[in-house]
């Protein structure tokens, strides 16, 4: 394994399974060959080393003259045995040279069999990556199905499966739960509401103290109503559970959404700006659709400075359509913006009052706007402010109309 690791090490950081597994199954195949060819190399050698020794001895003479001639056979068998050996060196060098070419070859084709193989061995993980990859909360019924040999693969995508369930589950049990705590508490909260109504209904004067108290638990019943409205809306766009599904005008929905708020932003001094020239069909819940734009815009509305401005937009793409709405303010810190998108998230001095919202305004445009396939980006202006970014899929087959001035 080490010996793998440092090979792997000049191919960069993308060291995957499936490389490591070719070079692996590439490395061990070179080795034995490498091996294997030098053993038969050193047999060679060791064959032809014996044979001309065993050529090179002379047999014994009985005279001179044998002596004689016995030389010089000698000689020409030297001559010959030089020759055979030049010639036997240089076989041994051509079968070396094609014997390494034939290794050549044969780890080229080993390690695209290795390749080939060890992708073929590996395409259940790569399916289990892409399912996870996809697979997010608002899709957790989504299953792997595996239904190959009984494996490790197998046991690893099971185990996958399983634990997507049991993420479905709790999922499932804690909107449920926000849902039903919700619409439960709303039965307390207008028993007291009715109760405070008919103590203050009693004739006779009250005192002073009485009628403060009365008006400060009146705002307060109605402060935890909207955050028990939100919560509601909250859970069911979590769900995806959306009223309807018809084709609403988005450029619709912004005007209304500024037209019903332009006492509340001539009365806190902000200019506004409304650009947005075409008609942006959408398909999804009117009502859900609405409250989305009039979050944002209520956002823009509360948090913003003295003497501000609030500049809205809708702009039509491709396929899709956004809506963005900005506005002047401090400057901000990009991560925490980036955090308000959660329940009960809040900037500043704004976490320890709640005379500017409930914390849940950013994270019900974050779930309407899933719900509805598509996103919502917010985003600190360099000079200050915030710039919040819808985008919602356009309706397949209807035709952007201009909308009448």
């Amino acid at each position: 394994m080490r010996m793998a690791g440092w090979v792997l090490r000049p191919f960069g950081p993308r060291r995957t399974v499936r490389l490591r597994m070719t070079l692996l199954f590439g490395g061990l195949f070179l080795l034995s060959g490498a091996a294997l060819l030098a053993i038969a190399s050193g047999v060679a050698v060791g064959r032809s080393s014996t044979e001309a020794a065993r050529q090179a001895v002379p047999g014994p003479a009985n005279t001179q003259t044998a002596l004689a001639q016995a030389q010089q056979q000698i000689r020409e068998l030297q001559s010959q045995l030089a020759n055979e050996s030049q010639n036997k060196s240089n076989l041994s060098h051509d079968l070396l040279i094609a014997s390494l070419i034939a290794l050549g070859i044969m780890v080229v084709i080993a390690v695209l069999l290795g390749w080939i193989f060890a992708g073929r061995s590996l395409r259940p993980l790569r399916l289990i990556t892409a399912t996870a990859r996809r697979i997010s909360e608002d899709n957790l019924h989504e299953r792997l199905g595996f239904d190959g040999p009984a494996d490790e693969l197998k046991d690893l995508a099971d185990t996958f499966d399983g634990l997507l369930e049991r993420l479905e589950a709790a999922f499932t049990a804690q909107r449920r739960f926000v849902a039903n705590a919700s619409h439960e508490l709303r039965t307390p909260l207008a028993t007291m509401r009715a109760a405070l109504d008919v103590a203050m209904a009693k004739p006779g004067p009250m005192p002073a103290q009485t009628l403060v108290l009365a008006d400060r638990l009146r705002t307060e019943l109605d402060r935890v109503d909207e955050l028990l409205e939100g919560l509601l809306i909250l859970a069911r766009a979590q769900h995806g559970a959306l009223p309807s599904r018809d084709v609403v005008s988005l450029n619709d929905v912004v005007s209304e959404a500024v037209r019903a708020r332009s006492a509340t932003i001539d009365a806190a001094g902000l200019r506004i700006q409304v650009a947005g020239d075409v008609s942006l069909p959408v398909v999804g819940s009117d009502v859900m659709l609405r409250r989305m734009v009039d979050n944002v815009v209520e956002n823009a509305i509360v948090h913003n400075e003295p003497d501000g401005w609030i500049a809205v937009a809708t702009r039509a793409g491709r396929h899709t359509c956004r809506v963005v709405v900005e506005n002047g303010g401090r400057v901000l810190d990009q991560a925490e913006v980036s955090q308000l998108a959660q329940p009960f998230r809040r900037l500043g001095a704004d976490r320890i009052s709640s005379d500017r919202g409930s914390g849940l305004g950013l994270s019900i445009v974050t779930a309407i706007a899933a719900a509805h396939g598509g996103s919502l980006d917010l985003l600190a202006r360099p000079e200050g402010g915030l710039q919040v970014v819808i985008s919602l899929p356009l309706a397949v087959g209807q035709v952007l109309e201009p909308v009448p001035s």
